[in-house]
């Protein structure tokens, strides 16, 4: 079986797994929700997932170099579900992934145009490779964090949820990350560098957002801040926010 044929067949098989779970209604609903220049199928995100799944356990054992042009091509397609399926499959296999693999990233993040795939390409697909390999990825993330692209910018910061998940938090990022974008005026930037810092807090490093929040409160929006104090002590938000508020 060549590769081109293998890739036919599994579409094939996405097209019949995907079939009927979607509606009309549904489809115009996550268009506008998504402000999304896609065609959209209307498959609800729990079907969608189980769906996915399905497809993919029907690849087991596929070359990687097979599963890549697989999930290329899916994403070809320029449906929403497609190209859902595209990033799941990426992050299914983000293990196999190498430093190189970064290049398909960034042209996906660029592409995808919307948070609903850009975050799972960040959390799931470009945090694990930057802990597998943290030298060989890093020159390429630190010059993503000044793209004009603010999709390659989210990328980034997100790419650092996964390692204060896995309790090495690469600290020294965030902070040269924060200090990057803290004065970003883009609303998905802000939001992601207050999701970052409320994952920190979350996982035993409050001190760290404290004291890098009160630092660069004067330059921090409300959006990013708010985000940032959900999971400190109440008095200690409190606090913050009304210092932000004083220093506004």
């Amino acid at each position: 079986m060549t590769p081109s044929t293998q890739t036919r067949l599994a579409l094939t098989a996405l097209d019949q797994t995907l079939s009927g779970l979607g509606t009309p209604e549904r489809a115009a609903r996550d268009r506008d929700y998504l402000r999304s220049p896609l065609e959209h199928l209307g498959v609800p995100v729990p079907q969608l997932r189980t769906a996915v799944k399905t497809w993919h356990r029907a690849l087991a054992g596929t070359p990687l170099e097979e599963i890549l042009t697989i999930a290329e091509a899916a994403w070809g397609r320029e449906v929403y579900e497609y190209r859902w399926a595209a990033v799941e499959v990426l992050r299914f296999h983000a293990d196999r992934l190498g430093p190189h693999h970064l290049d398909l990233v960034e042209r996906l993040a660029r592409q995808a145009r919307t948070w609903a795939l850009v975050d799972t390409l960040a959390v799931h697909v470009t945090g694990p490779l930057r802990l597998q390999h943290p030298a060989a990825t890093g020159p390429t993330l630190d010059r993503w964090i000044t793209d004009d692209d603010f999709w390659v910018r989210r990328t980034t910061l997100l790419s650092l949820v996964a390692g204060i998940r896995t309790g090495t938090p690469d600290l020294g990022r965030v902070d040269q990350y924060g200090r990057r974008t803290v004065t970003d005026t883009e609303f998905f930037i802000r939001k992601a560098l207050g999701w970052v810092l409320r994952e920190l807090a979350s996982h035993r490093h409050g001190d760290f957002v404290r004291t890098w929040s009160a630092a660069h409160i004067e330059h921090m929006s409300t959006v990013t801040l708010r985000e940032a104090v959900r999971r400190l002590p109440r008095d200690e938000a409190d606090r913050l926010l009304a210092l932000r508020a004083m220093r506004a």
